[in-house]
């Protein structure tokens, strides 16, 4: 069975970068949220307009089918998406396993790195509709928390360390199911 990762979290927290090292340093095949989003949701995000519940749903089916074919494929997959309340981590993993990284800062630092960030839809004034969304990870959700207060290498480290930990839990328990089959 593959391991499909959702780096998850509000806008500027650093999901890009960390699936993208995801993919760099285990070989993960990534997938950038942002991409899969209709030319309807980018415009209404660059005016400012928050997304609703409406928006998204097709959004997230549409990652939720790549990661789907990617499991049909035998590939391990990472795929950057804020998948901000529990519905859409729901939906993300219906008929496939999903492992969370949520990367998680205080409303003012990711501010300041969103105010820095340039060539970007997501102006900062919709930060505020993010965290008033954002639920975050229930117990029985399959994931873990990083926090974004350190440097970006601390917590690319973080991450990945805990996805590899994932991986080698997931191969354990494989193998164990395997053999009492």
């Amino acid at each position: 069975m593959s391991i499909h990762v959702v780096v998850m979290g509000v806008a500027g927290c650093g999901k890009s970068t960390v699936a993208e090292a995801i993919r760099d340093q285990l070989g993960y095949v990534m997938a950038e949220g942002d991409d899969f989003h209709p030319q309807a949701n980018i415009d209404k995000m660059s005016a400012g307009i928050p997304l609703t519940d409406e928006d998204r749903w097709p959004w997230l089916r549409v990652i939720n089918t790549w990661m789907v074919a990617r499991e049909a494929l035998d590939q391990n997959t990472v795929v950057s998406s804020s998948a901000l309340k529990r519905a859409y981590r729901d939906l993300l993993r219906e008929n496939v396993d999903v492992f969370f990284v949520h990367l998680a800062g205080s409303q003012e630092l990711i501010y300041s790195r969103l105010s820095a960030r340039k060539d970007h839809f997501m102006p900062p004034s919709l930060l505020a509709s993010q965290f008033k969304d954002l639920q975050p990870l229930e117990s029985d959700e399959n994931g873990v928390v990083v926090p974004v207060d350190g440097t970006i290498d601390e917590v690319v480290a973080q991450a990945v360390e805990a996805v590899r930990q994932y991986q080698t839990s997931k191969a354990a328990n494989d193998a164990t199911v395997s053999a009492a089959a």
